[in-house]
């Protein structure tokens, strides 16, 4: 028996609850299976709650299921926020025994885990292979057991493969000192977004407020170059500007030749406000430089585009990273469909040599992923296409139709073809939904998802006016008498409960 499975048993042995932090998601779901072989439970009730989690059980809500029957679960973000909450809920009562997840259960979740493992402290980092993690996110992880509210204390235990290891992992994680902390305002989308914030509220109202507020920041402290801190605000304020999100006016002052010296390269003294359309911008937390690239986009649409142009402009902007990667053997299948709605693009396509092609071509693939789900593919078939699990397809849709209706705001704010307003609003719905247009109609009802209204149509009930004309014992039989009754009463008509096995066309014996 390997280290971890007599960790694993040792644990159960003693009554008490694990953790394994694994480095990649079908890594939790690999181990997951291979621990749950230590046990002889039967969780029945538990495994089928899993199952009915969602309308259609995947490969993977399958797996899952066959883990927890057995007192085990994995724990990652391609589980639906549900399947989450159970696993959690269930593992505090006691009744799942050891979790395999990736580090995201790492933060934010106090759990009863008396033993954390550690399968792998090194993950992939792309070009680097194989890396050692931060020991800030070893602390986190190892931070998991002996909660003081569930235990007097608790074991983190890191699995070396060779003595070298143990004695790398004991310098780098015993004995290291944790990394330094970095202001987030580094990063120039955050400073595009927090600078539009304050000026759109009122708080930055000059060069000179502006200098005063971030000169407080935890940014500044950490940079210390106040010049090249001025710098950097001045570009972003040049480029909210120039975008057309912010106003600059300069103060009027007397005419003179002479400027003194300790003026020059100054700021200009004048004003900063922002306009309409920035204002909300920053209300609809978009980072401008997708505000941006939103417009230009929205700008180009035409009356022959397809939801196809709408779904690229969304997928190749900041807020949908990480987007789908396109791996080596899918680059040829990439291409085509490319060149096949080249001319539904809304942006031009970079040149290939350029460092945002990469990112430009990830967008093709993230496109067609959101095509097939608005076409009703299913879950599973999303997995095996394009690796996408339940947990992540609901992440992408709120993501596509907050970005949706950020578009569709914008379009309104801008003045824009009714037209390219009406198709994003279609598409949001459908987005929503994962359905093809012809079930919007349907989708009116409360109650009424993919499923339901999809049935409706290949019964030749179309729209409202044919749910009104069915009687109701056909629509029972379609979709159930519960269902049946409370779509007739949105239609406004009153119901009585249909009896239980009654069909059209029978007679009792007692008729007969």
């Amino acid at each position: 028996m390997d280290p971890l499975h007599q960790l694993a048993q040792d644990t159960l042995d003693k009554n008490k609850q694990a953790i394994v932090f694994t480095a990649s998601r079908a890594s939790a779901e690999k181990t997951a299976e291979e621990l749950s072989k230590l046990t002889t439970v039967q969780l029945l009730d538990l495994s089928q709650k899993v199952l009915k989690s969602i309308s259609s059980p995947t490969k993977q809500c399958r797996r899952l299921s066959n883990c927890i029957k057995k007192g085990m679960a994995f724990h990652h973000s391609g589980l639906t926020s549900q399947q989450k909450d159970l696993i959690e809920e269930e593992f505090k009562k006691g009744t799942i025994k050891i979790i395999c997840a990736t580090p995201t259960l790492a933060a934010g979740l106090s759990l009863p885990a008396f033993r954390v493992i550690l399968k792998s402290l090194k993950r992939y980092s792309g070009r680097r292979g194989m890396d050692w993690i931060p020991v800030l996110e070893y602390y986190q992880m190892a931070g998991r057991a002996g909660r003081p509210e569930y235990e007097s204390f608790g074991e983190a235990i890191a699995i070396a493969k060779t003595e070298a290891e143990k004695e790398q992992i004991h310098e780098r994680y015993i004995l290291g000192e944790p990394e330094e902390i970095y202001s987030k305002l580094a990063a120039e989308p955050a400073l595009r977004m927090y600078l539009l914030s304050l000026i759109s509220a009122g708080i930055i109202k000059d060069y000179e407020s502006m200098k005063n507020f971030f000169s407080q920041t935890f940014w500044a402290h950490q940079f210390k170059d106040t010049f090249k801190l001025e710098a950097i605000m001045e570009k972003i304020t040049a480029l909210l500007e120039e975008w057309g999100f912010i106003t600059l006016s300069e103060k009027t002052t007397t005419p003179s030749d002479f400027t003194p010296a300790n003026k020059i390269n100054q700021p200009p003294q004048g004003s900063i406000r922002s306009t309409l359309i920035g204002k909300r911008v920053s209300e609809l937390y978009l980072d401008p430089l997708t505000a941006r690239h939103l417009l230009d986009c929205l700008k180009n649409f035409t009356i022959e585009k397809k939801p196809f142009s709408i779904l690229q402009m969304i997928s190749n902007s900041l807020e949908m990273y990480p987007k789908l990667r396109v791996k080596v053997k899918e680059q040829d299948k990439i291409q085509e469909s490319l060149v096949e709605n080249y001319d539904l693009l809304l942006q031009e396509e970079p040149s290939a040599f350029d460092y945002e092609y990469d990112d430009f071509i990830n967008s093709i693939k993230t496109t067609l992923f959101f095509e097939a789900w608005i076409n009703e593919k299913e879950e599973d078939f999303l997995l095996e296409e394009f690796d996408v699990r339940p947990g992540e397809i609901r992440v992408k849709m709120e993501i596509a139709n907050w970005l949706l209706y950020a578009s569709h705001e914008l379009a309104k704010l801008t003045n824009l073809d009714r037209l390219l307003i009406r198709e994003i609003s279609k598409l949001r719905i459908r987005i929503k939904n994962g359905v093809k247009e012809d079930l919007l109609p349907l989708l009116k009802l409360k109650g009424i998802g993919r499923i339901r209204s999809r049935k409706l149509v290949n019964n030749n009930l179309k729209d409202l006016g044919d749910l009104k004309k069915v009687d109701i014992t056909s629509l029972s039989q379609i979709l159930g008498p519960t269902i049946a009754v409370d779509i007739k009463k949105q239609l406004g008509e009153e119901i009585k409960e249909i009896p239980k096995g009654k069909r059209k066309g029978q007679l009792s014996l007692n008729k007969y």
